[in-house]
């Protein structure tokens, strides 16, 4: 999937961190969103687009708010 913004690849890791931060594993993580356990392992690998119900759903699942899963993980410099 063509993404010149990024967004997609930060969507991915931020909902990844979450999930675990969370303990849930992906398939809890579908029930409580309502979606497919499948669907959140493409959207935890950057294959999906998701839309903005779904990030939202996903959010809600994960005690979040969706913004906070748009916003890049801080990289440790060296």
């Amino acid at each position: 999937m063509d993404d010149e913004t990024g967004i997609i690849g930060v969507v991915a890791e931020r909902v990844k961190r979450e999930r675990k931060a969370a303990g849930l594993s992906q398939e809890e993580l579908a029930f409580e969103a309502g979606l497919d356990r499948t669907y959140i392992s493409q959207v935890e690998r950057g294959k999906r687009n998701v839309t903005v119900v779904v990030l939202a759903r996903i959010a809600h699942a994960l005690k979040t708010s969706p913004d906070r899963l748009l916003v890049p993980l801080r990289k440790n410099r060296v």
